[in-house]
């Protein structure tokens, strides 16, 4: 019986996400306000001056401060003020994919979300469909 308890204290554990987006793409007011937390998914919001900011240790970091997921927003293509940083972002997002399911924590826990012309209504819709994908996930 004890042990059907902590089984039950697991399943309903609040899952973690992280969320780093490019500041020059978005606005962090708003975007914080328009992806509130759903239920059973807890999340932080960091701001990064250019999405080629989110290096592999950054992102790595994450997982080991207890993010069950991370999502990665950044500027559309060909439109970084940086001229590569919306295209460094995605290669390092697969790197830390590569390595977390080597570690054994499974693939496709870290999304990129580039923008694009529709706006933030889109990556607050893609960033639920990511939520109930990390909800899924086992402990």
């Amino acid at each position: 019986m004890e042990r059907a308890e902590k089984m039950s204290v697991i399943d309903h554990k609040k899952k973690k996400l992280h969320i780093f987006y490019c500041s020059n793409c978005l606005d962090g007011t708003e975007f914080d306000r328009m992806s509130r937390e759903e239920e059973g998914v807890e999340h932080t919001i960091i701001s990064l001056p250019c999405s080629g900011k989110a290096d592999l240790l950054y992102l790595l970091k994450a997982f080991e401060t207890g993010a069950d997921g991370l999502a990665l927003v950044t500027c559309p293509k060909n439109e970084c003020h940086y001229l590569e940083g919306n295209l460094r972002a995605p290669k390092r997002a697969e790197e830390a994919n590569r390595l977390l399911e080597e570690a054994g924590m499974g693939s496709n826990r870290i999304t990129v979300l580039p923008m694009n012309g529709k706006g933030i209504g889109e990556i607050v819709a893609k960033l639920a469909a990511f939520r109930e994908k990390i909800r899924s996930l086992p402990a």
